[in-house]
């Protein structure tokens, strides 16, 4: 099929993240002057259906168009089933162009195959940088930036990285973050800590002097017992003061289980759940003393929120929300983490300030500037035939 303006924006989504960053940009592409026509392309990177229907759900994202349903394997794996089965949904509905966001595996395949059928690649949330080439995801960073068209940026700080990386500065646009504006938008109807407890069998009196949450899912940080195991003994001593809820990740019950540590969870001050969906963590961390977190997203979402948020990782690729936010970076030393949560006890935690453009329009930032781009590239590619 024809990849000219007849064509659809194709937007992929492969991971829980991408579908809150996707969820408003459809919104906004269907609302805007000109409307940009899109396929919704689901890759089935997340290979749990009952929760990916349910985040769909609450966030009023739309059925995908499509499903590739590739399920969970090693990178190599999954990265080579997503091209393999990408490339025919372009050759069936065509491409205007092709809008990837974040950085799971998804975001790299789709991105390749577009970018060598010559098809605009967009990426949405550009430039973040961990430095750390250990994680999976700065690879598929940098990698999916090196071939993009255009690179919508969440933090100014995003355009240095993309410079020293030799990326052209025109082709890199400073709009804000799209997470937030699903933040904003299902804010209202988050799900408040105290029934979500109370649904799970959990007595919500438990709470009712303060909590704190807790998400942990890293392969760095759940993968070996020795890293595991202080880490836990931390948020144990940390629960002697503060209960805090705990959002138990699949990989990190397995593996406490394997390391014989499961049982460390059970004292007084842990309240276990399963993973939650996005409005009850969002009732979770909006009621929160503090989140503690190895996880990208919350890093933003309690900066959003101004909940401190403590952050089990030696580096970030979000450092706006250590350098204007909610966040603290502590490593995974355990002694550490009990003394960043203490002063939060203490004092409050950091307030930090929401940063700019985090205000609930990037979407509809992304959908004008992105109709102009696409009306001008098409003239210079019919110009150049």
């Amino acid at each position: 099929m024809s990849a000219g303006a007849d064509a659809p924006v194709i937007c992929v989504v492969g991971a829980r993240p991408n579908y809150m960053k996707v969820a408003p940009i459809i919104r906004a592409f269907a609302a805007g002057s000109p409307v940009l026509r899109t396929l919704l392309v689901h890759t089935g990177q997340h290979y749990d259906p009952a929760m990916k229907d349910r985040l769909f759900t609450d966030l009023e994202l739309p059925d995908p168009d499509v499903n590739l349903a590739v399920g969970s394997g090693t990178h190599a794996v999954q990265t080579a089933e997503v091209m393999k089965r990408f490339e025919p949904i372009i050759d069936q509905y065509g491409a205007r162009a092709v809008l990837v966001v974040g950085d799971v595996n998804s975001t790299l395949a789709c991105a390749l195959v577009a970018a060598k059928r010559h098809i605009p690649v967009i990426h949405v949330e550009s430039g973040l940088r961990s430095n750390d080439r250990r994680m999976p995801e700065e690879i598929n960073r940098i990698l999916t930036d090196q071939i993009s068209d255009l690179l919508y940026t969440t933090e100014r700080s995003a355009h240095a990285n993309l410079a020293r990386e030799g990326i052209p500065e025109e082709r890199a646009v400073f709009v804000g973050n799209v997470m937030i504006d699903s933040l904003r938008a299902s804010l209202p109807k988050a799900i408040p800590a105290a029934d979500l407890l109370a649904a799970a069998g959990l007595d919500p009196a438990r709470i009712e002097n303060g909590y704190g949450v807790v998400t942990l899912h890293r392969p760095s940080n759940v993968d070996q017992a020795d890293t595991l195991g202080p880490i836990i003994g931390a948020l144990r001593q940390i629960s002697e003061k503060l209960p805090l809820v705990f959002a138990l990740h699949p990989r990190t019950r397995t593996n406490l289980e394997r390391f014989g540590m499961l049982g460390l969870l059970d004292t007084p001050g842990f309240l276990i759940l399963p993973p939650q969906g996005y409005l009850e963590m969002l009732g979770l961390m909006s009621g929160a003393r503090m989140v503690l977190t190895d996880s990208g997203g919350i890093q933003e979402e309690t900066t959003a929120l101004g909940v401190p948020c403590l952050t089990i990782r030696e580096n970030t690729e979000r450092p706006i929300t250590v350098d204007q936010g909610t966040n603290t970076l502590v490593g995974i030393d355990p002694q550490a983490l009990i003394t960043a949560a203490d002063a939060i006890l203490a004092g409050g935690g950091k307030a930090g300030r929401v940063p700019e453009h985090w205000d609930g329009h990037t979407a509809e930032r992304i959908a004008s500037h992105l109709a102009s781009w696409l009306e001008q590239h098409e003239a210079a590619q019919a110009a150049a035939v």
